[in-house]
Order: structure tokens, then C-alpha cells, then sequence
């Protein structure tokens, strides 16, 4: 395929811009600070040392598109290169990580609300129900009908890479958009991880707008600000896993057996939402495990054994891949295990 010629058609270089920044941001910019404060500011090294990594590794989701005309998305990169179990494997992670996140979306906003509301109980048929967990349940009941529409989709990080890149209309200069989306998302988090801990040190809570004063006109807003995101969002994490659960069961356009799938989804992210409520320890568990691998191990694999079939010498790019499969596969069993650990001992 060949990328130095322009399309004449497709997203311009300011909106895939837009599109990469959006795509990487998300709200565990929340919990930076908290990290931050347990991690010390050798965190900060080791955050930016992952993100080059992740920004080598979008460039290699380029390769492999380029190796192929029929490649336009993540899992098609998977299929490429290891066949139909390819594709499904890329396709778990990326469904299992839009479920976590939308997991991470309902504590968030339970978290939230009760920091605007500290006072309020709930009492439902003679049960007294806390807070924290009623706003929960009131959440999933008000996103619940945004959920039953078809037509919507959305991914997020590595996964939304190989659509910004085919759908750009000058791909050489993806490489150039990356690196640009990754130095301003890099310097966000940063900001807010170094800002926040400067501001309240050890104290730090799972998310730092639980810090911030309630009774303050401009940390209200601040907080209700963050509550907009995930009602916004939700349904875009769900439909895509809806759809992928429809597809498998040939449900067609039966639209009782679709709504049934995407109310279970709803109830069952809001159950494990109230069973694991730690903000922190849900979105360390949705970043170790799936995305560091979706950002770190299945890229360097897919590009690895892609390459394979044309080059069988073994280059410094390989050893390069492989060291970054090493240190991925260290990060993903230590992060995880560490985040089951604190969600288990929280409960």
C-alpha cells in the first residue's frame, strides 16, 4: 500500500489530532495523583518510559496496516497475523477493557455524587441503602435506555488507532499525529499528577476530585463536570460489546433479545461496580491487565510474526519488540495481581 500520496478524501491533520487526543484521554486522569503518591516520582519516569513505548508501538499498528490493503482495524491486524484466533483474541481485550471502563464509569459517578451529597441515604421498601450505592443504581437507571439503541460504537487508545490512520487523508503524516497526541496527553497526565500531589500530598483520595472541597462553588463544578463524561460515554462503551454478543448468537434485528443483552450488560457492570466500589484499584486493574495489553504485547506480536513472513533475519527492531513483550508481560502480571490484591483486600 502505498502512504506517501495524499487521499483525496478523509479527516484532516487538526481533527485526527483531535480524534488521537481523545481517544488516549480518559478518566483515569483522575487517579494519577493518587498513583503518584504510592508510587513515589520515580512513577513519573516510569510513566513516560511507558508512554514512548505505547506511542513505538502505534507506529508498529501502522506497519502492519501498510502490509495489507484488507487491514482496517485492530482485530483485522490480529487476524492477519495469527488467523480467525487472532482476531478473537485482539477482540476480547478490546470488549473485556470498553466493560472495565464502563465498570470504572459507574463507580466514578457513584464516588462523585456522594461528595456532593454526603447526607443522602436512599430507603426502598423498608432497605435503607447507603449513598455511594444508591447513586450507582440510579446511574445504571438512567443510561439503561441510551444503552438500547443500536448504531453507536466507540474504542479507545491502540484499539481506535488503525481507523484514525485509514481514515486520515494524508497518512505519512500519522506518525507525526501520533507522536503530537502522545506528547499532549503525556503532558496532561503528567500535570495533574504532579499538581495534585503537590497540592495534597499522602492524602490523596482514589480520584482527586474527592479531594476537592465540596462546599466550593468551583470544585462543584469541577466534580459535575467530571459526572458529565460518563453519561455521555456509557453507552458507547456497551454498544460495541452488545453488538459483538448479538453477532455470535445471529440475533439479527430482534430487538427483545437486543434490548435483554444490553440490559444485562448494565446490570451486571452495576453489580460489580457496588461489589468492587475503589475507583483506584478498578481502573489499575483495566490498565495493567487489558490495556497494557492491547498497548504493549499485541502490537510487537501482531508486527513480529507479520514481519516474519519477509524478513526472517533478526534485526535490532526485533530484539527491540521482544524486550517490549519482556518488560509488557512483567508489567501486566505484577500490575495485575497488584490491583486484584487491593480490590480483594477492600472488600
Amino acid at each position: 500500500m502505498d502512504t506517501s500520496t495524499p487521499r483525496k478524501s478523509g479527516t484532516s491533520f487538526l481533527k485526527t489530532c483531535f480524534n488521537g487526543v481523545n481517544a488516549l484521554s480518559g478518566v483515569g486522569i483522575l487517579s494519577i495523583p493518587y498513583a503518584l503518591s504510592q508510587g513515589g516520582w520515580l512513577s513519573v519516569l516510569m510513566f513516560t518510559t511507558i508512554a514512548i513505548i505505547c506511542f513505538y508501538t502505534g507506529i508498529l499498528l501502522q506497519r502492519c496496516i501498510d502490509s495489507s490493503s484488507l487491514v482496517k482495524t485492530y482485530p483485522d491486524i490480529g487476524e492477519l497475523a495469527f488467523g480467525r484466533k487472532g482476531r478473537i483474541i485482539v477482540a476480547i481485550f478490546m470488549y473485556l477493557e470498553l466493560y472495565l471502563v464502563a465498570i470504572d464509569f459507574m463507580i466514578l459517578e457513584g464516588d462523585n455524587l456522594e461528595k456532593l451529597f454526603p447526607s443522602v441515604d436512599f430507603h426502598v421498601a423498608g432497605l435503607k441503602i447507603g449513598g455511594k450505592q444508591g447513586f450507582v443504581l440510579i446511574f445504571s437507571l438512567l443510561v439503561l435506555p441510551t444503552t438500547w439503541f443500536r448504531s453507536l460504537s466507540a474504542l479507545a487508545g491502540h484499539a481506535v488507532f488503525p481507523m484514525i490512520y485509514t481514515g486520515m487523508s494524508n497518512r505519512k503524516m500519522f506518525p507525526t499525529v501520533l507522536l503530537l497526541c502522545f506528547i499532549i496527553c503525556t503532558l496532561s497526565y503528567g500535570l495533574m499528577g504532579v499538581v495534585g500531589y503537590l497540592m495534597y500530598g499522602e492524602s490523596l483520595k482514589s480520584q482527586v476530585t474527592l479531594n476537592l472541597p465540596s462546599r466550593n462553588l468551583s470544585s462543584s463544578i469541577a466534580i459535575y463536570t467530571t459526572l458529565i463524561n460518563p453519561f455521555t460515554k456509557f453507552a458507547l462503551l456497551v454498544t460495541p460489546i452488545a453488538e459483538a454478543i448479538e453477532d455470535t448468537l445471529h440475533v439479527g434485528k430482534n430487538k427483545a433479545v437486543s434490548v435483554s443483552i444490553r440490559t444485562s450488560l448494565v446490570v451486571s457492570t452495576t453489580i460489580v461496580a457496588l461489589v468492587v466500589p475503589y475507583f483506584a484499584y478498578a481502573v489499575a486493574l483495566t490498565g495493567s491487565f487489558l490495556s497494557g495489553t492491547a498497548t504493549m504485547l499485541l502490537p510487537c506480536a501482531c508486527y513480529l510474526k507479520i514481519r516474519s513472513r519477509t524478513c526472517r533475519k533478526v534485526g535490532f527492531e526485533q530484539v527491540v519488540c521482544v524486550g517490549i513483550i519482556v518488560v509488557g508481560v512483567g508489567l501486566v502480571v505484577v500490575g495485575t495481581s497488584s490491583s486484584l490484591k487491593q480490590i480483594i483486600q477492600s472488600l
